[in-house]
């Protein structure tokens, strides 16, 4: 008989509510799982159920406090958040004149909002869970989007899947499990063939955060990914070999460009010599590329890579895998069919994951990317992400993983999604920073989107850098294209100047994974997701188009993407920027703004939009001689904003396994003491067990925008020791080497006026733009003289347009108009 194995058994036991809070009738049964969350099931057949389902996991809340009042006919239920009103044994839907009259629900607050069943919810934000490589695709073919409404539209045709979310500017959402399918105890999938409403609605006011607490409670917390899965990955769907594998490798380290993953794509299993396009589906590694495929995967290991591969078993099970007659008798099937793929087949599942998948995990791959690409068969595609990241139970040292295409019920328990085939356009970078944002309002982060684009297109090398810009500040950095020589995803197929910038970026990913890491943990642990939208702050800043594509990466940074290619004459990225209250600085040079303002900024190819507020502390690694390494750093390199207080603490483990689970991992405090002249921080251990990290680490503490402190005083535990301190630009950093990692570092500087102001002026971007246009010096100096001159604007433009007589070209003069026009509206 077919067997999933223990590591697929279901705990039924939190999954039946208290029954204090839980009311029912004969076709009804209403349960208050807290005080924001209902559950409303009604069923013509009185049936209800309590296993689990896709989405929910657990329903044994805590009774929440709450005022009931009931007789034979009626339900006013009350509790901090809202008054639930019922007609009881009615079915849930009034009628069109008045659908609140059977059941409404309403907000306790000032706004006195209801939601009834069937509520149109049009207020919410939604929610992606989607694919993004739609193949009808007006969108690419459009002209630049010049409001939110046509964004909107846009997107929406680009976008395959949108769904409700459960952020609402209403306050309210509601979650339909009426179809969802059920689990059973052996970890086998039930398919739903019932008639019922089962619908989970979340009234929670302005508490989104709690909202998103009792989201992940109901449904499972996101799990914790792996370490290595922030660093670079490698995607390109080439017939890769060993000796090609070893060569990219080589060209990567000679590059000094760091790489975390090797995702093998489409070809590199058993294909049909005579038609290499034909199965898609395969199980097993192809010889003639592989000789020793375990040899390749220690090889990769060796030098701090790890292996994924892609799987697409929607063509079915082909005869020629080495494991196709044990397949077939299992399943009782004779002769050499292709049996076709059914994930509601158990014996099927139970001997694909023994017989086919198996050998694959004893090869030494990682992880799988599940490549459905039967996009119409989204419930298969949901439950290969739940057979196969189940199934990594059963690999002891192996952190549960996959890539693949977002499921419908609960995605951010399947890290990480994959977002399709991108076409490589100005329009798709466009999208990426909206659909990690949307993709929040579902409680979900884990996003790897195709840097660079994988298809079509033009390559270019503007474009290429944003992208590599923009994927260091994404959840997941994946370089990615299509078989073909001329898609030049390999930084150094670039121009010298594209692969320094690329280099100098991907180089910054991997020293920031300690940060994202810790992020990670609290996303895991908490339920705060990585990337936050700006609208949770200003949710009247989402109709505004120059703003919204702004997010928070994690709690000390915020990033504002260029998605738009550069003013050709400018030669500079013209970017609007809002920035929300406090203050904020420049990740890259410091330079400090005031928070709550709009501006607009002027970006070299080199730059970027990312910012530090006030107080951050921003934990980062030093590149190891083997650059490909994502373990825990032994130099490590602390950024502090001055400005405020704060605390910081910086999570770390083995990266790999669940021995976090058991204790093994350590969380090390970081405190900031802010004083204008006096300022303090503190490194400790405050939980966890030893052994985690290195025993000694290097630490270099960088005070950003810092003028030197006439004293350093250090201590380790009690004692003081020497250190290294110095000025490097702007910042001055303090370095004390060989620090025991289970005592605590103090670190002491007083000085006065210690605090650079180093506010942006706009002067100076200006300045740096005449600088470097290609004109005469002589008329760089006139210009410098009008516009920086204190005439009004309009003898300013007069002026310039004078210049059109001593030679200045037409182009230069339409530029510095439109750079006054900017100059005017700040």
């Amino acid at each position: 008989m077919a067997d999933l194995g223990k590591h697929f058994e279901v705990d039924y036991t939190n999954l039946v509510s208290k029954p204090q809070a839980v009311f029912k009738g004969q076709f009804y049964r209403i349960t208050i799982l807290s005080d924001l969350l209902v559950r409303l099931e009604f069923s013509e057949e009185g049936y209800f159920e309590d296993r689990p389902t896709e989405l929910v996991k657990f329903r044994n809340f805590p009774i929440p406090q709450m005022k009931v009042d009931q007789n034979e006919r009626h339900l006013d239920i009350t509790t901090k958040y809202f008054n639930l009103r019922y007609e009881k044994e009615k079915a849930f839907y009034g009628n069109k004149y008045a659908p609140d009259s059977i059941l409404k629900i309403k907000l306790l607050d000032a706004s006195n909002k209801e939601w009834y069943f069937g509520h149109p919810e049009a207020r919410n934000y939604n929610g992606i869970i989607a694919n993004v490589d739609k193949t009808t695709d007006p969108f690419l073919e459009a002209a630049e989007v010049k409001d939110f409404k046509h964004l909107k539209r846009k997107i929406e045709n680009y976008i395959d899947v949108k769904k409700k979310g459960l952020y609402s500017v209403d306050g309210f959402a509601s979650i339909d499990d009426s179809k969802s399918n059920f689990i059973a105890q052996d970890g086998t999938v039930i398919y739903n063939d019932k008639k019922r409403i089962d619908v989970y609605v979340f009234m929670y006011n302005r508490d989104f955060g709690n909202c998103l607490q009792n989201y992940y409670m109901l449904t499972g917390m996101p799990p914790l990914i792996p370490r290595y899965a922030l660093g670079i990955w490698w995607n390109k769907n080439d017939f890769y070999n060993y000796e090609d594998v070893q060569k990219l490798l080589a060209d990567f380290n000679k590059n000094k460009i760091p790489m975390s993953i090797l995702l093998l794509g489409d070809n590199w299993h058993l294909k049909d010599k005579n038609n290499l396009t034909r199965f898609s589906s395969g199980f097993t590694f192809n010889r003639e590329l592989f000789s020793k495929p375990s040899e390749f995967v220690q090889y990769m290991h060796d030098r701090g890579v790890r292996v994924g591969v892609s799987l697409d078993p929607s063509e079915g099970i082909h005869p020629h895998e080495p494991k196709f007659d044990e397949i077939a008798k299992v399943v009782g099937t004779s002769g050499k069919q292709i049996i076709p793929f059914n994930v509601f087949d158990k014996a099927l599942m139970s001997s694909y994951l023994k017989f086919l998948i198996d050998p694959l995990y004893r090869t030494g791959i990682d992880f799988f990317w599940i490549n459905y690409r039967n996009l119409k068969d989204k419930a298969s595609n949901d439950l290969l992400n739940y057979y196969h990241f189940t199934d990594i139970g059963k690999m002891e040292g192996l952190r549960p993983m996959i890539l693949g295409r977002a499921s419908q019920y609960a995605p951010h328990r399947y890290p990480i999604h994959y977002s399709g085939e991108t076409a490589v356009s100005w329009n798709t970078l466009k999208v990426l920073p909206y659909f990690n944002s949307t993709s929040s309002n579902l409680g979900l982060s884990w996003w790897s989107h195709d840097i660079g684009g994988y298809k079509d297109g033009i390559e270019d090398a503007e474009l290429y850098a944003r992208y590599v810009q923009y994927g260091t500040f994404s959840p997941i950095f994946r370089f990615s294209a299509k078989y073909g020589r001329y898609y030049k995803r390999e930084p150094w197929k670039w121009d010298v100047k594209t692969l320094s910038i690329v280099r100098e970026y991907c180089q910054l990913r991997h020293r920031l994974i300690p940060y994202i890491y810790s992020e990670a943990y609290k996303y895991h642990k908490v339920g705060l997701p990585l990337v936050q939208p700006l609208y949770y702050q200003y949710p009247d800043i989402y109709d505004e188009i120059d703003y919204r594509n702004e997010y928070y990466f994690g709690t000390e940074l915020f990033v504002a993407p260029i998605t738009s290619p550069k003013d050709r004459v400018m030669n500079r990225a013209v970017e609007r920027i809002f920035l929300p209250k406090g203050t904020w600085y420049d990740f890259k040079t410091g330079k400090k703004y005031l928070g709550n303002k709009r501006y607009i900024l002027f970006y070299k190819d080199e730059d970027y939009p990312v910012f530090a507020r006030d107080g951050s502390i921003v934990c980062m690694a030093d590149l190891e001689k083997n650059m490909n390494v994502t373990n825990s750093p032994k130099t490590m390199e602390i950024h502090i904003f001055p400005g405020k207080s704060n605390q910081y603490n910086l999570y770390e483990d083995d990266g790999f396994s669940n021995l976090h689970k058991d204790g093994y991992y350590l969380l090390t405090r970081v405190d900031y003491n802010y004083m204008a002249n006096n300022y303090t921080l503190i490194i400790r251990p405050v939980e966890g067990k030893t052994g985690i990290v290195p025993a000694k680490r290097n630490y270099r503490i960088r005070f950003r925008n810092t003028r030197e402190a006439n004293d350093v005083i250090v201590y380790i535990d009690s004692q003081k020791v020497e250190c290294d301190s110095y000025i490097e630009d702007t910042d001055f950093i303090v370095e004390v080497n060989d620090v025991p990692t289970t005592k605590q570092l103090t670190i002491n500087c007083k000085g006065k006026d210690i605090e650079i102001d180093a506010v942006r002026l706009i002067n100076d971007d200006i300045d740096s733009i005449i600088s470097d246009l290609q004109i005469k010096t002589n008329l760089k100096e006139e210009i410098g003289k009008i516009v920086f001159s204190k005439n009004s604007m309009d003898k300013k433009r007069m002026d310039i347009r004078q210049l059109s007589k001593k030679g200045l070209d037409r182009q230069f003069i339409n530029m510095f108009m439109k750079l006054l026009e900017y100059v005017a509206q700040i």
